[in-house]
């Protein structure tokens, strides 16, 4: 039963269960901002930052529209076929049920695996020919991608939220919230990553590994993504200190060149 009535916030426990939801929203948006950053980077200039706004504003109204659809939303983990040569890893000895959630997952795994392959596919096609900064896409082609896994990541942030807290209020309450702090970091982490071509490269192996585990959870498999993250983070910590021995090593040869002339 799910409560739509306002919660009572002199109890601490509403407080705990705000901000852990609201953490937890945040985390799992980590994807979605990088996703939507490269994406944007594909337009112009002066519409990078629009279509990086729009893309998280779409995604919150997804939210909190789904939110509202609970009852419904609830019915996407009802069974909708079995795969007989499958076992159910959640229910040993039966066969593997598919639901719509699952569904939802699965295809969205896969379009996260072909769009981030293509990506630096791109890129490495590109990487001879001289750099440009956005302009590859359409305004309204990049809006219908975000909205494809806004979508996908709304049903499994949604569903994830559920399992947390039965007070609709508190949902929407932490969504806002975590959307406000993507929004606002959203620019400088699009920038940090659209500055360093290694960290976009970096970036969308990311997003690969999380296609993966999408359709991984899509077939019942469970994976901790906390494994992903420290794993990325691990990656961006090394990567750190190869942009820093770069940047030494060109101040050094600007500062022998000074010296020579």
């Amino acid at each position: 039963m799910f409560l739509s009535v306002m919660p009572n916030f002199s109890d601490p426990a509403i407080w705990i269960s705000l901000v852990t939801l609201t953490f937890l929203e945040i985390v799992l948006g980590i994807d979605n901002i990088i996703f939507i950053s490269i994406l944007a980077n594909k337009l112009p200039v002066a519409q990078q930052a629009k279509a990086r706004n729009l893309g998280l504003t779409l995604a919150l109204i997804m939210r909190i529209g789904l939110l509202f659809t609970i009852t419904w939303m609830m019915k996407l983990k009802d069974p909708v076929l079995t795969v007989p040569f499958l076992d159910d890893p959640t229910n040993p000895g039966n066969n593997l049920a598919i639901s719509w959630k699952d569904v939802i997952l699965i295809l969205g795994g896969i379009f996260l695996l072909i769009k981030s392959t293509t990506e630096i596919h791109n890129k490495l096609e590109r990487s001879e020919k001289p750099a440009k900064v956005g302009g590859t896409s359409s305004f309204s082609a990049v809006i219908v991608q975000i909205l494809l896994i806004d979508a996908v990541f709304s049903v499994d942030s949604i569903l994830t939220a559920v399992g947390l807290v039965d007070n609709i209020v508190i949902m929407i309450i932490a969504v806002i919230v975590s959307m406000i702090v993507m929004l606002i970091f959203a620019g400088p982490i699009s920038r940090f990553i659209n500055k360093h071509p290694s960290l976009q490269v970096l970036a969308l192996a990311f997003l690969i590994a999380i296609g993966v585990i999408l359709i991984a959870n899509g077939f019942h498999q469970e994976f901790n993504k906390g494994y992903i993250y420290t794993a990325l983070a691990f990656c961006l910590f090394v990567e750190m200190i190869n942009l820093r021995m770069r940047r030494n090593k060109e101040n050094l040869e600007l500062n022998n060149s000074k010296i020579k002339e």
